[in-house]
């Protein structure tokens, strides 16, 4: 069993919806995928028993974090259209940060959500491609990506890793993906955690961008975070 360590406040809401579904599932252990080891804490929470398995996308700065995460009791790195997932296997799927960089969003999505178990929870948190901070991450070349990462970001952060921003990977793109599987977004909230906002350089540049579109990609924020349950009953579209 792993060793449980205590990361999510009382006020933070994956913590609270992680509790919630650990007293409906009779407070037995929590079968985690966590579907982007590149960020965040393990999902562990006081009193609350977890396994947790990693997958993501094979890319070397990935594969150095994944291989420091010692709350994975697997972990496995390829691509995500066919690598092994078993079906309803998971009671929780977090989902870090994944979707704006993977290429096929829709079809990894939906490969994940095979694996989640009926009325189970998915923990979203992506970059949102209709902000400022998406817009400018999506348009900045490649080259100077690389060239910025180190000095905008805190040190120790992945990166840069890959951008793709299809279009699921916005608040728009995610409600119709959902309401077409037949999902329920519970929770839907919009924060600033872009590693590169601390920077007033970077910072400067999202305002730049949110006030030369007249503010259809606001600066106001740059993540999307979402709570989303698969439904229980038998006449859901089997997913």
């Amino acid at each position: 069993m792993c060793e449980v360590q205590s990361i999510a406040h009382r006020g933070d809401l994956f913590g609270q919806r992680l509790r919630e579904h650990w007293t409906s599932q009779l407070c037995r252990r929590l079968d985690v995928l966590v579907a982007g080891c590149a960020h965040d804490e393990p999902l562990t929470l006081d009193r609350i028993e977890t396994r947790a398995t990693g997958v993501d996308e094979d890319h070397p700065a990935i594969r150095a974090t994944v291989e420091e995460r010692p709350d994975l009791v697997a972990w496995s790195l390829g691509d995500l259209r066919c690598v092994p997932l078993p079906p309803r296997a998971y009671d929780v799927i977090q989902v870090s940060f994944l979707l704006e960089r993977v290429k096929h969003a829709e079809l990894v999505f939906d490969r994940l959500l095979q694996s989640l178990r009926p009325g189970g929870l998915v923990l979203l948190r992506m970059r949102d491609r209709r902000s400022a901070y998406g817009l400018l991450d999506r348009i900045t070349p490649s080259w100077l990506r690389r060239l910025l990462w180190r000095p905008l970001v805190t040190q120790g952060t992945p990166g840069p890793l890959p951008k793709v921003y299809e279009p699921l990977v916005s608040s728009d793109g995610m409600h119709a993906f959902c309401l077409s599987r037949g999902l329920m977004i519970t929770d839907d909230e919009r924060n600033v955690s872009g590693p590169a906002r601390e920077s007033r350089l970077a910072d400067a540049a999202v305002r730049a961008v949110a006030s030369l579109t007249s503010g259809r990609y606001p600066a106001s924020h740059d993540e999307i975070t979402m709570v989303i349950r698969k439904p229980q009953h038998h006449f859901a579209r089997v997913i």
